[in-house]
């Protein structure tokens, strides 16, 4: 059977030039970067020049890169390491439609005490800079917006909202997992102060991400251990899968700026195609401020659980949203906060497309969708009752 992959916003596959960067790192250069001898001098080396290659991406210092696990280590780092360098309690700006990641570190943090306002999105996801700008108390502490949602793709005005931080004194912390490597931008000209972004999301390894920490940012670190990363996080680095995170950023440093086009003119076939031989289909996002790879709409009549496993019968792997929620019986929390109706947010659809992704694959989702939709609507019982 064919199989087309289009879920590329919960994970890519392994560029085959990072994985052949990363196997030495699993056998003869195996040291310890904190050892002294001649092993671990190697594996130092390696880890730095990857943190060199990554700040010259982003147009920052290597000194202001540091190395996590992932997306979720990073914002939680973010978050946490400038609410305790705080001597007390303050207050946090975020959005409704944030990762699970801010969010429920927003919430531990109201449980001890802060203060969290969670801003609103218009229809398409989009955050209103002046939104923020009420939101600010004498005590907010910090700002967290992410950059593109994972699950419409919706490219906030971080710009903007940057430049109400700066006004305010407030250092603005953006998750950036889903843009980084996809669109170009670099934060300190924007005007963050930390950047959240990971490896898995531009076809690196999973289980390695960073974190930007602009110079003179107020924060510590929430690990306790050794004096890794600066003291920002305790534990030994993974340097196979930190060799491998800066090969796909060298990766996306030459392919990122083509790719975009080229996914863009996918995307947008796929989305013509379905709006044109499908009816009851609503577009969820923003229809041109937007990833390029992304694609969400809902699809009346069928719940989202349905979809997805009737494509995966035909090959076809897409997603109902955000990977991390999968298995939620409820409305995506995201579309809900988009004012999308409960019926149409159970019958949403993302596809995320990726450097794999060709016109033939496309091309193919389109002669097969339709007729799965069609079948499943007739055997709906959402849809008799539409």
């Amino acid at each position: 059977m064919r199989r087309v992959y289009l879920d590329h916003n919960a994970s890519t596959p392994v560029h085959p030039e990072v994985l052949q960067v990363m196997l030495p790192y699993f056998s003869e250069s195996f040291g310890n970067p904190s050892s002294i001898h001649g092993f671990g001098r190697g594996a130092k080396e390696a880890l730095e020049a990857s943190r060199e290659t990554i700040a010259y991406f982003l147009g920052v210092g290597p000194d202001e890169v540091i190395f996590t696990s992932g997306g979720t280590e990073s914002d939680n780092l973010a978050i946490l390491g400038v609410a305790r360098a705080r001597e007390r309690p303050g207050h946090i700006i975020t959005t409704r439609i944030e990762h699970h990641a801010v969010l429920r570190t927003c919430e531990a943090l109201e449980r001890e005490g802060w203060a969290a306002t969670y801003l609103p999105v218009d229809e398409h996801g989009l955050v209103d800079p002046d939104d923020v700008h009420r939101a600010i108390r004498p005590d907010t502490a910090l700002i967290s917006v992410m950059h593109a949602n994972s699950e419409v793709g919706t490219i906030e005005p971080i710009g903007e909202i940057a430049r109400v931080a700066q006004e305010a004194a407030i250092p603005l912390h953006v998750d950036g997992v889903q843009s980084f490597g996809k669109i170009p931008y670099q934060p300190r000209e924007i005007g963050l102060s930390l950047l959240a972004f990971s490896s898995h999301k531009i076809y690196g390894p999973k289980g390695v991400g960073a974190l930007w920490i602009r110079r003179g940012t107020r924060m510590v670190g929430i690990q306790h251990g050794g004096d890794h990363e600066r003291r920002r996080r305790a534990g030994t680095e993974n340097v196979a899968g930190i060799v491998g995170f800066a090969k796909a950023v060298e990766i996306r440093q030459r392919e990122m700026k083509d790719e975009a086009v080229r996914l863009r003119s996918l995307r947008d076939r796929l989305w013509e195609a379905i709006r044109e031989r499908i009816e009851g289909v609503k577009l969820n996002g923003h229809p041109t401020l937007r990833l390029p790879s992304t694609l969400n709409a809902s699809f009346k009549g069928i719940e989202s659980e349905s979809l997805v496993l009737g494509l995966d019968l035909k090959g076809i792997g897409i997603s109902a949203g955000s990977a991390c929620s999968s298995g939620n019986l409820e409305p995506s929390y995201v579309l809900t906060a988009m004012g999308v109706p409960a019926d149409l947010g159970m019958a949403a659809a993302r596809f995320s497309l990726g450097r794999g992704t060709t016109e033939d694959e496309i091309g193919y989702v389109i002669e097969i969708f339709p007729g799965v939709v069609e079948r499943l609507r007739a055997l709906s019982p959402v849809a008799s009752r539409a």
